[in-house]
């Protein structure tokens, strides 16, 4: 389930730290939230789906290590990026 490309250009444009930044682990991190909500919202429908929810968790992984790495080295990107993605802490 990839994200269409309006939507993650969206994304990227708001959660970038310089003019052409399309990888930091801030927009990393916005985009796996994304892409976590839209594999949520299938699975509530087709609940038997296991190879997406072994992607999700995946996803889940990855954005948890992303988050870990941004709290330890970048602290107030790390808590801006928390605000404004509604996530817990």
């Amino acid at each position: 389930m990839a994200l269409k490309r309006s939507t993650k250009k969206k994304i990227i444009t708001k959660h970038r730290t310089h003019e052409k930044d399309t990888g930091s682990p801030e927009v990393q991190v916005a985009l796996l939230t994304k892409k976590i909500d839209e594999v949520t919202k299938h699975l509530k429908e087709h609940k038997k789906d296991n190879s997406a929810r072994r992607g999700l968790l995946a996803n889940v992984a990855h954005r948890r290590k992303l988050l870990t790495y941004l709290k330890m080295n970048k602290p107030d990107a790390y808590q801006k990026l928390i605000d404004a993605l509604d996530l817990k802490k």
